[in-house]
């Protein structure tokens, strides 16, 4: 009596490894996944990103204060702004010359200004431009008033 033992053998017509089907629904799944993965990085960049304007305008909100305690009056220009505190200027330091912010995501601005009032505002600039159309513009005026409205969720 001969022992047969024929679960041991690979059955014919058959190759061990992935089919090509196979193969190609994982590379399907892999590329959907890292799709939606790069737009979510995205949006978090462009979130994160915001962090630079509201920064200036806080910024120059708070020097803004503390020149009107010295001067009894607000600074009127960008020029004051980033001139040093011991010239009679603000001292902001995180702006370029022409009111770019550091990474160059935006450019702050006044766009009222006057002895007892002033309204200052950051446009994104750059790739910060492809962020929610509410959250393009930032503006801070004496009063503490800010736009757009904390409910859009830009100033978070």
């Amino acid at each position: 009596m001969s022992m047969h033992n024929s679960h041991h053998r690979a059955p014919r017509g058959r190759a061990q490894g992935f089919s090509l089907i196979e193969l190609m629904i994982v590379v399907t799944v892999v590329s959907i996944l890292a799709a939606l993965a790069n737009a979510s990085y995205r949006s978090y960049m462009l979130r994160t990103n915001r962090t630079e304007g509201r920064i200036a305008l806080m910024a120059i909100q708070s020097a803004q204060e503390r020149y009107f305690i010295q001067n009894n009056q607000y600074a009127t220009t960008l020029a004051t702004v980033i001139a040093p505190a011991a010239s009679g200027g603000l001292g902001v330091t995180n702006l370029t010359s022409g009111g770019v912010t550091p990474n160059g995501y935006y450019t702050i601005s006044f766009q009222a200004a006057a002895a007892n009032t002033y309204t200052i505002q950051a446009v994104a600039t750059g790739p910060q431009t492809k962020d929610t159309a509410a959250c393009l513009t930032f503006t801070v005026n004496d009063q503490g008033q800010r736009t757009p409205a904390d409910s859009t969720g830009c100033w978070k």
